[in-house]
């Protein structure tokens, strides 16, 4: 019995349930999708919110240029291209059988950014950020008119020694908050799930950062970062579940995405509509970036998320408007992906309740159609992403090739400009692979086509 009822019952609420356990592809849309002006009123976060965000980030820019090179040529600024990909595009179409015409397809390389190569060096890095500046506030040791890379001395690494950061993750944010919170002198712990890749693990050490390994999945790991926070008011717990900073973190992209699509004379509005596809594993980082996204371009842009098959925990959460009240495991899935930064059972409840009538949709990918996209995406464009960045990938032929997906498209009013569209895939890691590992990730996807057809 989940939540009093069995999963008979719950299959026949929701029929798309049985395919769901079944660990079959689905392409689900939202029936809680409204107009933006409707569905913002029910938020408190704001856009200027998010623009004290990305503020607070232009402050930390000096000291981020100071203390990590590879940033310097940014000014500072954490920030990932976005590019087309013409042969990518022609390539999948030739797979799925499906021409797409369409103004853009494009990449959004968040694999790409700098320090900790993933979407989470947006939202893990900006909360580190806040909380020093909080210390360094609260402690009277800055003030906002400081030029911010005075943070960059023996005086306040000694300062920021004496308090701890804590988080759980399955990789791509503990190696986010790792990296930046042992850079300003925290001491920090990672609780890591067993799915999280080695190579992160031993990253993290590398940069005196502590790493506690358990058996169990990501959300054992949160579990044990939030007790061991709670037993002492010096730990920092930063709640990748529940946590506004984060999200705000991960919103900042959006306005930077407004100013980047410009210069490539992409246009959005009434008449070209932009469609984001986002991998989802809890939730937080694709949950800031549609919210920044929905600000920016209101009704203009439509925001579906991504999950592997044998973990599609925000999808089972929305759809059934509970949330984290249940777990995938509760239904027979056995969340084991090797998308491991989508390796989520349970999902944010946060999330899920401020974007559920902002997101147009969620679909789930297969482990070998991954790979098969990431080894196109090398042969094609030569760029190399992780598996689980590739979930974007199959997200325009569903919206065309599904029932739901030509549905959505009427129902927003959208066929007479459905060929002036952009489409984004929004790769969200895989920069910091080691070179051994992403071999063996490409051949595995050249493997499965040399093997078997593609499985539609």
């Amino acid at each position: 019995m989940i939540l009093g009822k069995s999963i008979e019952r719950w299959q026949q609420e929701y029929p798309l349930l049985t395919e769901i356990i079944n660990t079959n592809e689905v392409f689900w849309i939202n029936p809680q999708y409204q107009a933006y002006n409707d569905a913002i009123l029910k938020i408190s976060l704001t856009e200027a919110d998010v623009k004290a965000a990305d503020e607070r980030l232009k402050k930390f820019a000096p000291y981020i240029a100071k203390v990590f090179p590879e940033t310097k040529e940014q000014g500072g600024i954490i920030e990932s291209p976005i590019i087309r990909i013409p042969r990518m595009k022609k390539q999948m179409e030739e797979i799925f059988n499906q021409e797409v015409i369409c103004e853009n397809l494009l990449l959004k390389c968040d694999s790409h950014l700098p320090i900790s190569g993933s979407i989470k060096a947006r939202g893990g890095i900006y909360e580190v950020l806040k909380h020093a500046e909080d210390l360094a506030f609260e402690f009277g040791m800055l003030s906002r008119e400081d030029d911010y890379s005075v943070l960059d001395n023996d005086i306040f690494r000694n300062f920021f020694s004496h308090y701890s950061i804590v988080v759980g993750s399955t990789g791509n944010l503990g190696l986010s908050i790792g990296i930046m919170s042992a850079k300003l002198g925290f001491n920090v712990t990672v609780h890591m799930s067993a799915d999280a890749k080695q190579w992160k693990k031993d990253l993290l050490r590398s940069k005196r950062v502590t790493v506690i390994e358990y058996q169990s999945d990501y959300s054992k790991a949160v579990e044990e970062g939030r007790r061991q926070a709670d037993n002492d008011p010096k730990n920092y717990f930063i709640d990748d579940e529940n946590s506004m900073n984060l999200f705000l973190g991960y919103a900042v992209a959006a306005l930077r995405l407004k100013e980047q699509l410009k210069d490539l004379k992409v246009v959005v509005n009434k008449d070209h509509p932009l469609f984001v596809y986002l991998p989802c594993g809890v939730g937080g980082g694709p949950g800031g970036v549609a919210f920044g996204l929905k600000l920016i371009f209101k009704d203009y842009v439509h925001c579906f998320f991504a999950e592997p098959t044998h973990s599609p925990s925000m999808l089972i959460g929305c759809m059934t408007g509970e949330h984290d009240k249940v777990c995938v495991q509760d239904f027979g899935i056995d969340n084991i992906t090797d998308a491991d930064g989508l390796a989520v059972g349970r999902p944010s409840r946060f999330i899920g309740k401020t974007m559920i009538n902002l997101l147009s949709g969620i679909y789930t990918v297969k482990d070998n159609m991954l790979y098969r996209m990431l080894s196109v995406m090398a042969d094609t464009e030569k760029i190399f992403v992780e598996p689980s960045a590739l979930a974007g990938a199959p997200g325009m032929f569903n919206l065309f090739m599904t029932n739901a997906g030509n549905k959505y498209v009427i129902d927003q009013g959208l066929p007479d400009k459905i060929q002036n569209a952009s489409h984004i895939i929004w790769a969200t890691g895989g920069n910091m692979v080691p070179q051994s590992e992403m071999s063996n990730y490409y051949q595995k996807g050249v493997d499965l086509f040399s093997s078997s057809k593609l499985n539609l």
